[in-house]
Protein backbone atom coordinates (compact mmCIF):
# COMPACT_ATOMS: atom_id res chain seq x y z
CA UNK A 1 0.00 0.00 0.00
CA UNK A 2 2.85 2.30 0.66
CA UNK A 3 4.45 1.64 -2.83
CA UNK A 4 0.88 2.45 -4.19
CA UNK A 5 0.10 5.34 -2.36
CA UNK A 6 3.56 7.25 -3.46
CA UNK A 7 2.62 6.25 -7.04
CA UNK A 8 -0.22 8.20 -6.88
CA UNK A 9 1.05 11.42 -5.08
CA UNK A 10 3.52 11.66 -7.67
CA UNK A 11 1.11 11.42 -10.12
CA UNK A 12 -0.64 14.31 -8.37
CA UNK A 13 2.68 16.42 -8.63
CA UNK A 14 3.22 19.25 -11.51
CA UNK A 15 6.00 17.25 -13.06
CA UNK A 16 3.83 14.00 -12.89
CA UNK A 17 0.89 15.61 -14.20
CA UNK A 18 2.86 17.34 -17.16
CA UNK A 19 4.06 13.85 -18.18
CA UNK A 20 1.27 12.42 -18.05
CA UNK A 21 -0.17 15.45 -19.99
CA UNK A 22 3.14 14.86 -22.64
CA UNK A 23 1.71 11.17 -23.01
CA UNK A 24 -1.62 11.92 -23.52
CA UNK A 25 -0.47 13.96 -26.10
CA UNK A 26 1.68 11.69 -28.00
CA UNK A 27 -1.10 9.20 -28.39
CA UNK A 28 -3.94 11.67 -29.36
CA UNK A 29 -0.74 13.24 -32.47
CA UNK A 30 -1.12 9.32 -33.00
CA UNK A 31 -4.34 8.41 -33.35
CA UNK A 32 -4.42 12.02 -35.55
CA UNK A 33 -6.45 14.10 -33.37
CA UNK A 34 -3.96 16.90 -34.19
CA UNK A 35 -5.87 19.82 -32.11
CA UNK A 36 -6.38 17.80 -28.71
CA UNK A 37 -3.08 17.00 -29.31
CA UNK A 38 -1.94 20.58 -29.00
CA UNK A 39 -4.16 21.52 -26.06
CA UNK A 40 -2.71 18.90 -23.87
CA UNK A 41 0.59 19.22 -24.92
CA UNK A 42 0.50 23.09 -24.05
CA UNK A 43 -1.64 22.46 -21.07
CA UNK A 44 1.15 20.02 -19.46
CA UNK A 45 3.72 22.52 -20.45
CA UNK A 46 1.73 25.80 -18.64
CA UNK A 47 0.31 24.00 -15.23
CA UNK A 48 4.66 22.98 -15.34
CA UNK A 49 5.55 26.37 -15.71
CA UNK A 50 3.27 27.85 -13.39
CA UNK A 51 4.53 26.01 -10.63
CA UNK A 52 8.25 27.21 -11.33
CA UNK A 53 7.73 30.61 -10.88
CA UNK A 54 9.70 31.39 -8.02
CA UNK A 55 6.60 34.37 -6.83
CA UNK A 56 3.75 32.05 -7.35
CA UNK A 57 5.52 29.02 -5.08
CA UNK A 58 6.38 31.64 -2.44
CA UNK A 59 2.38 32.49 -2.11
CA UNK A 60 1.51 28.70 -1.93
CA UNK A 61 4.26 27.96 0.51
CA UNK A 62 3.25 31.01 2.83
CA UNK A 63 -0.28 29.66 2.62
CA UNK A 64 0.71 26.72 5.08
CA UNK A 65 3.49 28.56 6.89
CA UNK A 66 1.39 31.72 7.24
CA UNK A 67 -0.79 29.92 10.02
CA UNK A 68 1.91 29.91 12.49
CA UNK A 69 3.97 32.57 14.06
CA UNK A 70 7.13 32.31 14.35
CA UNK A 71 8.41 32.54 17.97
CA UNK A 72 11.66 32.68 19.70
CA UNK A 73 12.07 29.58 22.09
CA UNK A 74 10.98 31.51 25.20
CA UNK A 75 7.97 32.34 24.18
CA UNK A 76 6.53 28.50 24.18
CA UNK A 77 4.81 26.93 26.95
CA UNK A 78 6.29 24.32 28.88
CA UNK A 79 5.48 20.43 28.13
CA UNK A 80 6.09 16.98 29.17
CA UNK A 81 8.33 16.10 26.03
CA UNK A 82 9.08 17.18 22.60
CA UNK A 83 8.05 15.59 19.38
CA UNK A 84 10.45 16.14 16.66
CA UNK A 85 9.50 14.55 13.45
CA UNK A 86 11.83 13.01 10.96
CA UNK A 87 12.13 14.93 7.24
CA UNK A 88 15.50 16.80 7.44
CA UNK A 89 18.00 13.90 8.14
CA UNK A 90 18.86 11.06 6.32
CA UNK A 91 20.50 7.82 7.77
CA UNK A 92 22.76 6.66 5.70
CA UNK A 93 24.09 3.04 5.52
CA UNK A 94 25.51 1.27 8.65
CA UNK A 95 29.16 1.75 7.59
CA UNK A 96 28.70 5.68 7.66
CA UNK A 97 29.81 7.11 10.93
CA UNK A 98 27.77 10.41 10.12
CA UNK A 99 23.96 11.28 8.94
CA UNK A 100 23.25 13.52 5.98
CA UNK A 101 21.73 16.62 6.99
CA UNK A 102 18.89 17.74 4.65
CA UNK A 103 17.32 21.59 4.20
CA UNK A 104 15.02 20.60 7.11
CA UNK A 105 17.68 19.66 10.14
CA UNK A 106 16.64 22.99 11.93
CA UNK A 107 13.84 20.92 13.17
CA UNK A 108 16.41 18.51 15.41
CA UNK A 109 18.21 22.22 16.44
CA UNK A 110 14.96 23.43 17.14
CA UNK A 111 14.44 20.72 19.62
CA UNK A 112 17.54 20.83 21.42
CA UNK A 113 17.21 24.41 21.74
CA UNK A 114 13.49 23.62 23.30
CA UNK A 115 14.97 21.48 25.23
CA UNK A 116 17.95 23.53 27.09
CA UNK A 117 15.61 26.39 27.42
CA UNK A 118 14.08 23.95 29.88
CA UNK A 119 10.42 23.70 28.00
CA UNK A 120 10.87 19.96 27.80
CA UNK A 121 13.25 17.17 29.66
CA UNK A 122 12.51 14.92 26.88
CA UNK A 123 12.86 14.63 23.16
CA UNK A 124 11.04 11.83 21.12
CA UNK A 125 12.91 11.41 17.62
CA UNK A 126 10.37 10.08 15.44
CA UNK A 127 11.00 8.59 11.99
CA UNK A 128 12.08 5.32 10.30
CA UNK A 129 13.67 4.54 7.20
CA UNK A 130 11.40 3.43 3.94
CA UNK A 131 12.02 0.03 2.52
CA UNK A 132 12.76 1.14 -1.00
CA UNK A 133 15.78 3.32 0.29
CA UNK A 134 17.82 -0.22 1.29
CA UNK A 135 19.82 -1.02 3.93
CA UNK A 136 19.80 2.63 6.12
CA UNK A 137 19.73 3.48 9.66
CA UNK A 138 16.31 5.42 10.54
CA UNK A 139 16.16 8.83 11.02
CA UNK A 140 15.32 8.80 14.77
CA UNK A 141 18.63 7.14 14.80
CA UNK A 142 20.21 9.74 12.85
CA UNK A 143 18.22 12.20 14.70
CA UNK A 144 20.21 11.18 18.18
CA UNK A 145 23.19 11.27 17.38
CA UNK A 146 22.77 15.07 15.89
CA UNK A 147 21.19 15.68 19.20
CA UNK A 148 23.80 14.00 21.12
CA UNK A 149 26.03 16.39 19.11
CA UNK A 150 24.13 19.94 20.30
CA UNK A 151 24.46 18.61 24.05
CA UNK A 152 21.47 16.68 24.62
CA UNK A 153 21.53 14.10 27.25
CA UNK A 154 21.60 10.66 25.39
CA UNK A 155 18.85 9.70 28.37
CA UNK A 156 16.55 12.27 28.13
CA UNK A 157 15.66 11.26 24.14
CA UNK A 158 13.33 8.61 23.24
CA UNK A 159 13.71 7.03 19.93
CA UNK A 160 10.56 6.06 17.87
CA UNK A 161 11.93 4.34 14.58
CA UNK A 162 9.29 2.53 13.24
CA UNK A 163 6.91 4.94 11.22
CA UNK A 164 7.24 6.07 7.56
CA UNK A 165 4.79 8.98 7.07
CA UNK A 166 2.99 11.62 9.22
CA UNK A 167 0.44 9.43 10.53
CA UNK A 168 2.45 6.46 11.84
CA UNK A 169 4.29 9.06 13.26
CA UNK A 170 1.40 10.18 15.59
CA UNK A 171 0.14 6.28 15.91
CA UNK A 172 3.86 5.28 17.34
CA UNK A 173 4.65 8.61 19.24
CA UNK A 174 1.01 7.67 21.04
CA UNK A 175 2.43 4.62 21.72
CA UNK A 176 5.23 6.18 23.40
CA UNK A 177 3.55 8.50 25.00
CA UNK A 178 0.81 6.05 26.86
CA UNK A 179 3.65 4.52 27.86
CA UNK A 180 5.84 7.30 29.52
CA UNK A 181 2.58 8.61 31.32
CA UNK A 182 3.09 11.68 29.16
CA UNK A 183 0.43 14.05 28.48
CA UNK A 184 1.27 17.28 26.45
CA UNK A 185 3.73 17.77 23.97
CA UNK A 186 5.75 20.54 21.59
CA UNK A 187 5.57 19.03 18.29
CA UNK A 188 8.27 20.43 16.19
CA UNK A 189 8.31 19.74 12.27
CA UNK A 190 8.84 22.51 9.60
CA UNK A 191 5.90 25.03 9.14
CA UNK A 192 5.24 23.54 5.80
CA UNK A 193 4.37 20.51 7.34
CA UNK A 194 3.01 21.69 10.51
CA UNK A 195 -0.36 22.06 9.60
CA UNK A 196 -0.84 18.24 8.25
CA UNK A 197 1.52 17.07 10.84
CA UNK A 198 -0.88 19.03 13.75
CA UNK A 199 -4.01 17.61 12.62
CA UNK A 200 -2.95 14.15 12.74
CA UNK A 201 -1.34 14.04 16.37
CA UNK A 202 -4.55 15.40 17.58
CA UNK A 203 -6.49 13.04 15.77
CA UNK A 204 -4.39 10.37 17.14
CA UNK A 205 -5.63 12.09 20.90
CA UNK A 206 -2.01 13.35 21.50
CA UNK A 207 -1.98 17.10 22.93
CA UNK A 208 0.31 18.89 20.80
CA UNK A 209 1.59 22.26 20.87
CA UNK A 210 2.55 23.46 17.88
CA UNK A 211 6.39 24.66 17.52
CA UNK A 212 7.33 24.58 14.06
CA UNK A 213 10.50 25.82 12.31
CA UNK A 214 12.20 25.68 9.19
CA UNK A 215 10.06 28.78 7.98
CA UNK A 216 11.04 29.06 3.91
CA UNK A 217 9.33 32.41 2.55
CA UNK A 218 11.17 35.49 3.78
CA UNK A 219 10.23 38.89 2.54
CA UNK A 220 11.95 39.82 -0.64
CA UNK A 221 11.94 43.02 -3.10
CA UNK A 222 9.05 42.59 -6.29
CA UNK A 223 11.40 42.18 -9.70
CA UNK A 224 11.26 40.72 -12.80
CA UNK A 225 13.27 37.71 -11.79
CA UNK A 226 10.56 36.37 -9.56
CA UNK A 227 8.39 35.79 -12.43
CA UNK A 228 10.50 33.55 -14.07
CA UNK A 229 10.62 29.85 -14.47
CA UNK A 230 13.11 28.10 -11.77
CA UNK A 231 14.12 24.93 -10.63
CA UNK A 232 14.02 25.34 -7.22
CA UNK A 233 10.38 27.05 -7.77
CA UNK A 234 9.34 23.96 -8.80
CA UNK A 235 10.49 21.84 -6.05
CA UNK A 236 9.81 23.82 -3.39
CA UNK A 237 5.94 23.94 -5.54
CA UNK A 238 5.73 20.61 -5.19
CA UNK A 239 6.47 20.59 -1.64
CA UNK A 240 3.88 22.49 -0.82
CA UNK A 241 1.36 20.78 -2.81
CA UNK A 242 2.50 17.50 -1.81
CA UNK A 243 1.19 18.99 1.76
CA UNK A 244 -1.94 19.88 0.50
CA UNK A 245 -2.83 16.62 -0.96
CA UNK A 246 -1.70 14.61 2.11
CA UNK A 247 -4.06 16.70 4.16
CA UNK A 248 -6.67 16.16 1.80
CA UNK A 249 -6.25 12.78 1.80
CA UNK A 250 -5.86 12.40 5.38
CA UNK A 251 -9.02 14.06 5.91
CA UNK A 252 -10.58 12.07 3.83
CA UNK A 253 -9.64 9.17 5.17
CA UNK A 254 -9.86 10.22 8.74
CA UNK A 255 -6.32 10.21 9.60
CA UNK A 256 -6.40 14.51 10.65
CA UNK A 257 -8.78 16.53 12.03
CA UNK A 258 -10.78 19.12 10.04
Amino acid sequence: MLYVDKLLSQLAYPLGLSIVSAVLALALLIAGWRRSGLLALSVGILWLALWSIPIVSDGLRLSLEGRFAREPVGALPAADAVVVLGGGIRGGPPEWPDPDLGRASDRVWHAARIHHAGKASRVIVSGGSMPWAGERRSEADAMLRFLADLGVPRDAILLEGRSRNTRENALYTAEILSAEGIDRVLLVTSALHMPRALATFRAAGIDAVPAPTDFEVMPEPAHFIRWLPDAEALSDSTRALKEYVGWWVYRWRGWAES
